[in-house]
């Protein structure tokens, strides 16, 4: 029994690294709260590790080792989790990946998981994507439920998106932008890593472009989740450098009621457009946070910086006779183990061995 009364956490290693088991006799009940109040709403949902743009803050260019396809999970199995985590009070889940696009059965995905109804009603399905595939697929993903949308997009210079995603693919993340815009599919958010010497002379135009087509921009600091290890404080930009740059376009009123959003929001001039900033390194919100991440091979990660997951795969695969209330534990287990926060700016922190592709998005 643990201090928060749930038998549910013996947690032994499976594998060599940071992969652990958690066996379960109990099930769990109530909302997904962790040792310091915070409820979990959000599951992140990574579909794929792989992806059409290799960007130089995620993944090598060559080399990359991908995920055995016998560990990705399946469709059934996505969907077994899912239910399990509404039933325990998830809301919304966020597909990703590497690029959830790149998933054959990305529509099914969709529409498996829209039908699902937690103890609040159905859940809201959302989805992170570069958008190079996204003209052909969203109308089919729209009838399948999905609700939201956030696309990533770095720079508006060809030059600089082939050299920052290495490969020559602008015109088809902004193709994807227009359809996204033209479907009315609101809101719809933009997402852009701002980063020195690299794109920090665009974040005006970055914002204009959003505005244009009826989109928010959302700057996120580069984080250290770059799978070559190469991240420095130095080459990030910060939020405060961020907000100085669109002070002088804009008018800046701040948004309150944040609430677990990892953006905080900002009106431009009289509205109604907004912009975002995600400051992971410089803010961190951890205090309010409430998501939960599943990699695409079954790992649970209650941070997107945790160095250890808890595997569902011997569970799902198991036969096990207690499936739903042996998954309900492992969830369980996973968030009693959330820290107060990343600790980047500890000495002691490590960078997680996956980079963003392989943890999800």
């Amino acid at each position: 029994m643990d201090d928060a009364g749930v038998r549910v956490v013996t947690a032994v290693p499976v594998t060599i690294g940071v992969r652990f088991a958690v066996v379960s006799d109990a099930p769990g009940s109530g909302p997904l709260v962790d040792r310091f109040g915070r409820v979990h709403r959000d599951l992140r949902v990574s579909l794929t590790d792989r992806c059409s743009l290799r960007c130089t803050y995620c993944m090598p260019e060559q080399g990359n080792e991908w995920l055995a396809k016998t560990s990705i999970l399946t469709l059934d199995e996505i969907e077994r989790i899912a239910r399990v985590a509404a039933a325990a009070g998830i809301t919304t889940f966020r597909l990703t990946g590497g690029e959830p696009l790149l998933r054959a059965d990305i529509v099914d995905v969709v529409g498996r998981l829209a039908r699902i109804e937690g103890k609040a009603g159905p859940v809201q399905i959302a989805m992170t994507t570069n958008g190079i595939r996204l003209r052909e697929f969203l109308p089919d993903l729209i009838d399948a439920g999905l609700a939201r949308l956030n696309i990533s997009i770095d720079t508006l210079r060809r030059d600089r998106f082939r050299e920052l995603t290495r490969r020559d693919r602008l015109d088809d993340v902004r193709d994807g932008i227009a359809a996204a815009s033209e479907s009315g599919l609101r809101p719809l958010k933009l997402n852009a890593v701002a980063m020195r010497d690299v794109n920090d002379d665009e974040l005006v135009d970055l914002v204009e472009f959003a505005v244009a087509h009826d989109a928010q921009l959302r700057f996120i600091e580069q984080m250290p989740l770059d799978a070559g290890h190469t991240w420095s404080r130095e080459r990030m930009v910060t939020r405060e450098e961020i907000l100085s740059a669109l002070s002088a376009r804009w008018r800046l009123t701040p948004v309150p009621g944040r609430g677990g959003a990892p953006a905080e929001t900002w009106i431009l001039d009289d509205g109604p457009h907004r912009v975002g900033v995600i400051a992971s390194v410089t803010a961190p919100f951890c205090g309010d946070c409430d998501r939960l991440r599943l990699t695409a091979d079954g790992q649970l990660r209650n941070c997107l910086f945790s160095t250890t997951e808890f595997d569902l795969l011997p569970i799902l695969r198991g036969g096990s006779d207690e499936l739903d209330r042996d998954l309900d534990a492992m969830m369980r287990a996973c968030i009693l183990r959330k820290l107060p926060g990343h600790a980047i700016d500890d000495p002691a922190f490590l960078q997680p061995a996956r980079g963003m592709n392989a943890i999800g998005g």
